[in-house]
């Protein structure tokens, strides 16, 4: 048995909203009165699935004050009235521009809202999610008038396509209940006959460790779907000590009174999630969506929502987290996963920072501390990670009792069982397929990190070549300069003096300051002539003495000199 391609549904987008983006400011342009800024969006590790965005900087102030419900102080650098179109400041504010979207598109919670994602990607994200699901719930209560919407909950959930209202039956006008409206995902393969069945065999689980799914409805693009509204909100809204009907954002971004549970909380509320989730391996559904979120306690009871979220091929939250590990490849895997981040929040009451996870801020719970390693540490990560079977099996859990002992079955018909084995593995395989392209991409990453390290030191090994010759060519010249200046001072004989030799009261020479010595080398040393002196010629002075004592004036010849001075008459 196989699926056939599901056939696109016209209106539907299969965009994965998990996905996340990154964002780099490529250049600004300057207009008349104002500054835009060019931006590379691309989605996920492919840099074929880019576009480019213009936006000026009152663009990201609007941005940043729709942001300021978070209570997260985000880098925006300042605004400039006068100076502002100066180049040196256009380059400063880039680069803080930069910085402040490299803050938004790596928060786990602020990159998923509706606010980012249409800042970045207004081409996807332009549709009012709000105004459509309305629409769709008020052709459903047309249809069916038993119920009635009391009031819109706005973004108390962080998913873009998923809408909830709080809505009352006729029949029973002081119960109230949560109605959801969902876009179906891009993992979503059954056809219109299967789905109607699942859907309705997960209708018919009556389980303590489920919240009830009381009705459903599906169209070719989206489903809505009627379960009841919990006062206390969801386990992470009583770990963050926050109220149910508030926006994700300013419930979840930066909770203060946030902290975690008792040890016999932890123990009880684990079992009982671990038991949940083996419910639901037996029978072959796959669910991929546990969190704090998708946990709701009642009478001291940990029951899981939104269990049909896998069936309706929704990416998961952690999805940005798993596929960056390659051992995390099945459905089973990720439920154990998921619930090592869950356990992690229980204890710490918060989410992990990062993942995989060594060391742990202190807590008297070593017990949950060796659980925690087994899942989320590096070695987990990398060699394997336990089923929740054996999770089952540990000090932490053996010894929980539970109310409900009795085994509990879900009964799922052979023909269902085929129909989910075969949605599971096509979900499988599209996460294998990711998986190994975020795997390539890393490595080529890696591979053009390091040439462009050998590159770099190739780069600087030639420039110091090339130094070591300047310098080296420079030495040799100069001290050619140097021996072409001592070889002319010496190829002059210095002349005689005609004054007689000055002496000291000592009676000896005064002999000049001696030259310091030229370092040459022996390569481009050359012999030099030696010096002459005054005595050089054989005696000159002696005879230059004589001469002068044998001088007498009558031996000079008598000149006749014409005496011309008369002047002519």
């Amino acid at each position: 048995m196989s699926f056939p391609e599901k056939p696109s549904v016209p209106g539907r987008l299969l965009l994965d909203d998990s996905v996340p983006l990154s964002a780099v400011i490529e250049g600004s342009q300057n207009l008349q009165s104002h500054t835009e800024y060019i931006i590379r969006v691309q989605r996920g590790v492919s840099s074929d699935n880019s576009w480019q965005v213009i936006r000026r900087y009152s663009d990201f102030d609007i941005l940043n004050s729709s942001l300021m419900v978070c209570s997260i102080s985000l880098p925006l650098p300042p605004k400039k009235l006068i100076g502002n179109m100066d180049r040196e400041f256009i380059a400063e504010r880039q680069k803080g521009l930069q910085a402040y979207l490299d803050s938004i598109t790596q928060h786990p919670l602020i990159s998923t809202s509706l606010i980012v994602k249409k800042f970045l990607d207004p081409n996807n994200y332009s549709a009012n999610y709000s105004e459509l699901a309305l629409q769709q719930v008020s052709m459903f209560f047309r249809s069916d008038p038993k119920w009635e919407v009391l009031e819109p909950l706005k973004d108390i959930g962080w998913r873009i396509r998923k809408k909830y209202f709080l809505v009352k039956s006729k029949e029973q006008p002081k119960e109230r209940y949560l109605l959801s409206w969902v876009d179906l995902g891009p993992d979503e393969v059954l056809s219109d006959k299967d789905l109607q069945s699942v859907m309705k065999l997960l209708t018919s689980i009556s389980s303590p460790y489920f919240c009830p799914l009381l009705f459903f409805s599906t169209s070719e693009s989206s489903a809505l779907l009627i379960r009841p509204f919990n006062e206390n909100g969801s386990l992470r809204d009583q770990i963050c000590k926050v109220k149910p009907k508030e926006t994700y954002l300013k419930k979840y971004s930066c909770p203060r009174k946030s902290r975690g549970l008792e040890l016999a909380q932890i123990k009880l509320y684990g079992r009982q999630i671990l038991e949940g989730l083996k419910l639901l391996h037996d029978s072959s559904i796959f669910f991929g969506h546990l969190h704090a979120a998708n946990i709701i306690v009642d009478d001291d009871v940990c029951r899981l929502v939104d269990v049909e979220n896998g069936i309706l091929g929704i990416p998961s939250m952690l999805r940005p987290v798993f596929i960056q590990l390659r051992k995390i490849n099945t459905t089973e895997s990720i439920d154990v996963f998921s619930f090592g981040y869950l356990l992690y929040e229980m204890t710490y009451g918060r989410l992990p920072d990062s993942v995989p996870i060594d060391h742990y801020p202190s807590t008297p719970h070593t017990s949950v501390v060796s659980v925690l390693q087994s899942i989320l540490s590096t070695d987990a990560c990398k060699s394997g990670i336990p089923t929740v079977s054996a999770l089952m099996q540990t000090p932490l859990f053996s010894d929980v009792q539970l109310k409900h002992s009795e085994k509990l079955h879900i009964k799922v018909p052979n023909r269902l069982k085929e129909v989910l084995k075969l949605a599971k593995g096509r979900f499988e395989k599209r996460l294998h397929e990711e998986q190994r392209q975020l795997h390539q991409h890393r490595r080529l990453t890696r591979a053009q990190s390091h040439y462009g390290s050998e590159e770099e030191r190739k780069r600087r090994t030639i420039l110091a070549r090339k130094k070591s010759r300047q310098s080296t060519y420079e030495n040799e010249e100069d001290i050619s300069v140097r021996n072409n200046n001592s070889g002319s001072g010496a190829s002059s004989p210095p002349t005689c003096p005609s004054s007689p030799i000055l002496t000291s009261n000592t009676g000896s020479h005064t002999a000049p300051p001696p030259a310091p010595p030229l370092l040459l080398d022996d390569s481009s040393c050359t012999a030099t002539p030696p010096l002459s002196s005054c005595e050089g010629g054989g005696g000159g002075r002696a005879a230059f003495l004589s001469s002068i004592q044998t001088f007498s004036k009558g031996n000079l010849k008598k000149a006749d000199t014409a005496d011309r001075s008369r002047p002519l008459i």
